[in-house]
């Protein structure tokens, strides 16, 4: 099983580690992984890998299909890294970050438009959420100052862990209709936005989260698509 770097420290950009594997597909595995899989809408982590005597850059990373390893994948033909090696792996800090961002002002998006989310996606310049909503009854100016606000109140972004049994007895904690939180492990992580009295969201995600909503910066609202008979898409778009 592959250590989990970003999830204990989504803010580490370095990490030491050794190679555990090369998967056929040209894939490097490492005992701990800085990088995030690709995974519930956010895109998997670039960057670079090093060792003594080289260097490759990292496209993405993935899940190793029936296992619970990450695979680095090389942004173009290269030597890898041997089994055994010691390794650096260094983030693409800027586009992670701006991945953070828009997760979390995804999640405040949920909230000021309360309805089941049948799907989503993430990149470094804007975020989409997909909702059952059949009409658009929408004011995406008041929208917008929701939005605004919640960023301006600098609330703070941690997380928790619940059973899955916990979660079961919960089900309003799922937001996603098309996605469930993984299971198997017996634990569920919580995202919660605010504390005590400001809380304003707690749901299950996998994702990296920036560590206050101040940090998410300037926010734009985007387009409303109909998708569907009973589905609208609507975009975020960060300000720089």
């Amino acid at each position: 099983m592959t250590e989990l770097f970003f999830r204990s420290d989504p803010y580490q950009r370095l990490a030491e580690t050794t190679v555990t594997a090369q998967t056929p597909e040209g894939g490097v595995v490492c005992a701990g992984s800085v990088f995030y899989p690709t995974g519930g809408g956010q895109p998997g982590d670039s960057g670079v890998l090093r060792w003594e005597g080289g260097a490759l850059p990292i496209a993405t990373a993935v899940k190793v299909r029936g296992s619970d390893e990450i695979a680095l994948v090389p942004g173009e033909p290269g030597a890898l890294p041997p089994v055994g090696a010691e390794v650096v792996q260094e983030l693409d800090w800027d586009r992670r970050h701006r991945h953070m961002r828009v997760h979390t002002a995804l999640h405040l998006l949920s909230v000021v438009i309360p309805l089941p989310v049948t799907g989503g996606s993430i990149s470094a310049e804007k975020g989409r959420l997909d909702f059952d909503m059949p009409d658009m009854t929408q004011d995406k100016e008041a929208l917008q100052e929701l939005l605004t606000d919640l960023v301006d109140r600098d609330l703070v972004v941690t997380e928790d862990w619940i059973s899955e049994a916990e979660l079961d007895r919960q089900p309003d904690l799922v937001k996603t209709m098309s996605v469930q939180p993984p299971r198997g492990a017996g634990m569920i992580r919580l995202v919660r936005i605010g504390e005590d009295g400001e809380q304003v969201d707690l749901q299950p995600c996998g994702g990296t989260h920036v560590a206050r909503t101040g940090e998410i910066g300037a926010l734009r609202l985007g387009k409303f698509e109909k998708k569907g008979r009973q589905n609208r898409r609507v975009y975020l778009h960060l300000g720089s």
